[in-house]
């Protein structure tokens, strides 16, 4: 079943979630053998993949996609990602992976607007020769890192306290967030390397000029495709902006036939229905999802679509954390049945679930998927604790199985 050409008023939220994990890739069984076109679909189907570097299981972006393709080469990842040409990074919804093409949709937010109370901007800014001199480097001496830099003259390297550590790396962020340099490849400890956006950014893309009404009407037509259904507050969080200025954007969508209000079961607000949107008669995913992952960002929407109550704990003081430091939920069929603490424990070959919680029926399904992502992890075996109502079904799930 399709939205187009239909005259929907009412959804049920079956329909509605069916319609969502569709058009995010969970409709159809995973690929035998993952290829780089695979990766492609994937990340033009969702539009954008956010990029996220906490290592205590995989990289959020390695995990977005094993959750709809399962085991595949992580190096075809980064061709695909950082060499193909296909794809680029920006600050998209956060630092995120998109298409080259969405790129000069995202043109009329780069600035410093976003960055403005962030310290390593006030640093650098303290020295605006070398803002521009750090450009003229990269366009004499080709792609740079910040460790191929020096500080600017008389300055102390380290920028204290601040994530982004140096006056260096600092100077190329400042300029990749005003779109003059591009990432052209992620090392192995997740650094960047940067080039002239205008040498790596095809000419059709990077001088392309878009009217900002246009570039917000597409973004959200994206975001749309992305989510089927969704709320103005879903649509606008996808690429991180303002519900206020997107509501006349959003109505010329429906004006132009791209969105179609309707009504969802259960839902207070209105909702719009992308008119490409499928509606499966089922879905049979089974899925453990990255807390960075596209399906999950928006926290409302998880607890509408799936009457599951989810937060991200990184942030929270460990004495505070109801769950666990990095939780992934499982993904079971259509719905959200479980939650799991993972860690990667590399020095001992263990993939260890430090805590479980759900419905007992999703023991067997979730240690399945447990021992898929420790062999694509190469971790040889899946040690399950003691915390949470599903641990101990869970451990004698996993002990059943080969």
């Amino acid at each position: 079943m399709s939205g187009k050409g239909r005259n929907f008023n009412c959804l049920t939220l079956d329909e509605a979630r069916r319609a969502a994990l569709a058009a995010q890739g969970f409709d159809h069984p995973r690929p035998t053998r993952p290829s780089a076109r695979h990766i492609r679909q994937t990340i033009r189907r969702l539009g954008l993949v956010q990029i996220d570097c906490v290592n205590v299981l995989v990289p959020a972006h390695y995990q977005v996609l094993f959750s709809r393709l399962g085991p595949y080469d992580r190096a075809m990842f980064d061709r695909v990602a950082w060499q193909s040409g296909d794809f680029t990074e920006q600050w998209a919804h956060e630092a995120s992976i998109i298409p080259v093409e969405t790129w000069p949709l995202l043109r009329h937010r780069m600035n410093l607007t976003r960055f403005a109370n962030w310290g390593f901007v006030q640093a650098v800014q303290r020295h605006p020769e070398y803002l521009s001199w750090v450009v003229d480097q990269v366009r004499e001496r080709g792609p740079l890192g910040a460790d191929h830099l020096p500080a600017p003259e008389g300055a102390g390297r380290r920028i204290p306290g601040n994530w982004v550590g140096t006056l260096p790396r600092g100077a190329l962020e400042m300029q990749f967030i005003q779109g003059l340099l591009a990432t052209v490849e992620r090392r192995s400890d997740f650094s960047r390397v940067f080039d002239l956006a205008e040498r790596r950014i095809p000419p059709e893309h990077f001088t392309r000029q878009v009217d900002r009404e246009e570039a917000e009407r597409e973004l959200l037509r994206i975001a749309a495709r992305a989510h089927a259904v969704a709320t103005a507050k879903d649509l606008a969080d996808y690429f991180r902006m303002k519900v206020g200025p997107t509501r006349p954007r959003i109505a010329e969508l429906v004006e132009a036939g791209d969105l179609v209000e309707v009504a969802v079961e259960g839902w207070r607000e209105t909702a719009y229905l992308h008119r490409d949107a499928a509606i499966p008669k089922r879905i049979d995913a089974a899925a453990l999802l990255s807390p960075f992952d596209p399906l999950i960002w928006t926290r409302p929407r998880v607890a509408r679509l799936f009457h599951f109550d989810y937060r991200v704990e990184i942030f929270v003081p460990e004495r505070l954390r109801k769950w666990g430091f990095y939780v992934l939920p499982f993904l079971l069929g259509e719905r959200l049945v479980a939650r799991v603490d993972l860690k990667a424990d590399r020095a001992a070959g263990r993939l260890l679930v430090k805590g479980a919680w759900g419905e007992s029926n999703a023991a067997e399904a979730l240690a399945t998927e447990l021992r898929l992502l420790a062999g694509w992890l190469e971790l040889d075996r899946v040690v399950i604790g003691r915390r949470g109502d599903l641990a101990s079904a869970l451990r004698a799930a996993t002990s059943r199985q080969p």
